[in-house]
């Protein structure tokens, strides 16, 4: 049995006008975004939204993010308060989804959902999303461009080994920029973290002068939903997996592991040599799809620091290390 992989353009404009033409035909197509790539269709079609989860096999109760140009054209989809208004104006365009009630009137295909009274959106800062966006004219939903719970596709290269045959076209804008999906807030609540910390978010510092709302207080960390229960993408104890097992906090290597370092542990390769949290998060899933296709058969992960954007490291490491 042969498989075929899909086109891979380069971005450019007949890149776009390929990629709006296959959404507006109700497929979906992989683009990239500041985050990682995504797998974009149009989120008003039921069935082009259907076949997002089929082609990454993505469990109907997983909601998806909503892509749109702008915060005006977020405001025709969901309700935002003080709180989301304010994260919108200091992040926006950029890695910060918000889960916001929808408005019912909105025409967003009731799968993007998964029929939850909310709807979790953002503005995305990558030139290519934005020039989809902008041709399309349409909310574009976009989850990860990748087989449902596995690692997720920093590199065009990453998509096609991943879904294939699935879709038939991938943008190839080269490697991501942040490395991991963005950070997901409900009020003050995080879902998911991401490259934003709660300290960016919820500091106080960096508000802007006009329009600023007293300090929301500390943010809070959602752990992974009970039975199943998941109110945002990204929740699933396990998640952004490789085919092998992981071990964390691993201060070598054993027999028949590939190590992956960090700071003073060198390993096969290094998210970071020199420590450096944010470099670590933008190789951590190239790190690890180029670990899953060696010869080894275990991967192991050195400590990286509970800190800052390495909460967001370490929430995807623990999901990709999860029994399957």
């Amino acid at each position: 049995m042969t498989t075929t992989n899909p086109l891979v353009l380069p971005y450019g404009e007949a890149a776009i006008a390929e990629a709006a033409r296959v959404i507006r035909a109700g497929g979906c197509v992989a683009v990239p975004t500041e985050t990682v790539y995504g797998l974009a269709a149009d989120a008003t079609d039921s069935r082009a939204v259907a076949g997002i989860y089929e082609a990454k096999g993505r469990p109907s109760f997983n909601p998806l993010i909503v892509h749109v140009s702008d915060l005006a054209a977020a405001q025709r989809i969901a309700v935002f308060d003080d709180i989301a208004r304010d994260l919108a104006a200091r992040f926006w365009p950029g890695p910060l989804t918000l889960v916001l009630p929808v408005r019912p009137e909105a025409g967003i295909a009731s799968l993007v959902t998964a029929g939850l009274d909310t709807i979790a959106i953002r503005v995305p800062r990558h030139r290519a999303m934005q020039a989809l966006l902008a041709v399309t004219g349409k909310p574009l939903a976009a989850p990860s461009a990748n087989v449902s719970g596995g690692i997720s596709p920093t590199r065009a290269a990453h998509v096609a080994a991943s879904l294939r045959e699935r879709i038939p076209l991938v943008i190839d804008d080269g490697a991501t920029e942040a490395g991991l999906e963005s950070t997901i807030v409900r009020g003050t609540e995080i879902l998911r973290p991401g490259p934003l910390t709660a300290e960016d978010l919820f500091s106080g510092e960096g508000r802007s002068p006009e329009g600023s709302i007293e300090s929301p207080g500390p943010a809070t960390l959602r752990p992974s939903p009970e039975h199943g229960t998941v109110v945002a993408p990204g929740q699933l104890d396990s998640h952004y997996a490789p085919s092998k097992p992981v071990r964390l906090n691993a201060a070598g290597a054993e027999d028949g592991e590939w190590l992956i370092g960090f700071g003073a542990v060198a390993g096969d390769e290094s998210l970071s040599a020199s420590g450096d949290l944010t470099e670590a998060a933008a190789n951590l899933f190239d790190a690890l799809h180029r670990a899953d296709a060696t010869a080894a058969a275990t991967i192991a992960i050195a400590p990286v620091p509970e800190t800052g954007i390495g909460i967001a490291i370490n929430d995807r490491l623990r999901r990709a290390a999860h029994p399957r």
